[in-house]
């Protein structure tokens, strides 16, 4: 089959979805298909107009919004939406709380949806397994092993490790930009894998779009692979200017998650500071093998930065 006249729905038109609905609608559009997406009733104003100028953007291009809470939706007022369609795309993210990827899977199944795109755009859960700090990375691989205990819909997991912009989000504290700090998860050897938003989208599409179609299979795409200390080295270039470099131990971020064990971006640390799933080369990826350029870290930086 191919996509010709296709119906996609995409959840979420947040940080990905936006960059997702960039490169797909057009393309779907051009293919004579059709592009729904599903944000929350309050993306619209008392007038029944969309508060953003990005979705309304997508709006005249082509694109409908139809409002669905789907985190307070149950599987079963789900299916007669999903069913509707011929591919979902999720992008709706951890945000969406517990148990709401589970939801979402189980109700596209049940839907009969003939394709779908899981919210796994993140690291590779099936090197990571269970048990590795954080719970909703455990949701991910349950996520993995209800899609292959089936046969009836197609699902493509497009692995691109962490978002580029993750790496700088002060919260998150690796790089601080205004504070002028970095800080290596693990050890300054520990590798990672990003891809920023904007290359997610257009890899994605291109994937959709593939032929041959690409079908059960886990993609890995990169913007960059590279170890913290190559991290340090291009902020410093970059910038101009010397940063103060701490490390992260195992040990250390395990005792603080003991003593704080509600502190999610704890979690995060230790989990990419393990080292496991959360890196491949570059050669491995997609776009190596289709020959796509993508964004590394020091271009990302400069775009910023400008």
């Amino acid at each position: 089959m191919t996509i010709q006249s296709e119906n996609v729905l995409v959840l979420g038109a947040g940080q990905l979805g936006a960059a997702v609905l960039n490169a797909l609608v057009p393309a779907v559009t051009q293919a004579q298909g059709s592009v729904t997406v599903v944000v929350s009733p309050g993306a619209w104003d008392e007038h029944g107009h969309l508060r953003s100028a990005a979705h309304q953007k997508w709006v005249d291009r082509g694109a409908r919004f139809i409002a669905v809470d789907i985190v307070t939706s149950t599987v079963e007022s789900l299916i007669p939406l999903l069913a509707q369609f011929d591919t979902v795309i999720n992008c709706m993210g951890f945000v969406a709380g517990a148990g709401t990827q589970l939801n979402i899977t189980r109700a596209v199944l049940a839907a009969g949806v003939r394709r779908y795109f899981p919210w796994q755009f993140g690291v590779d859960y099936d090197v990571v397994g269970k048990g590795s700090g954080q719970p909703v990375w455990d949701e991910q691989y349950d996520v993995r092993e209800l899609l292959r205990a089936q046969t009836g819909t197609e699902w493509v997991i497009v692995s691109t490790g962490m978002f580029t912009s993750f790496l700088f989000e002060p919260a998150f504290d690796v790089v601080n930009l205004e504070q002028k700090t970095i800080n290596a998860l693990g050890g300054w050897e520990t590798r990672v894998t990003v891809t920023s938003p904007a290359d997610i989208g257009r890899l994605t599409t291109a994937i959709y779009l593939h032929q041959p179609r690409i079908v059960n299979e886990v993609v890995l795409i990169a913007g960059e692979t590279l170890s913290y200390a190559a991290l340090a080295d291009t902020v410093e270039a970059v910038t101009g200017q010397a940063f103060k470099r701490g490390v992260y131990t195992l040990p250390a971020l395990t005792d603080a998650l003991r003593l704080q064990p509600e502190d999610q971006m704890c979690r995060y640390r230790i989990a990419f500071a393990r080292g496991e799933g959360v890196w491949w080369p570059m050669e491995q990826t997609w776009n190596a093998r289709h020959q796509l350029a993508t964004q590394d870290v020091k271009g990302w930086l400069q775009e910023h930065l400008a």
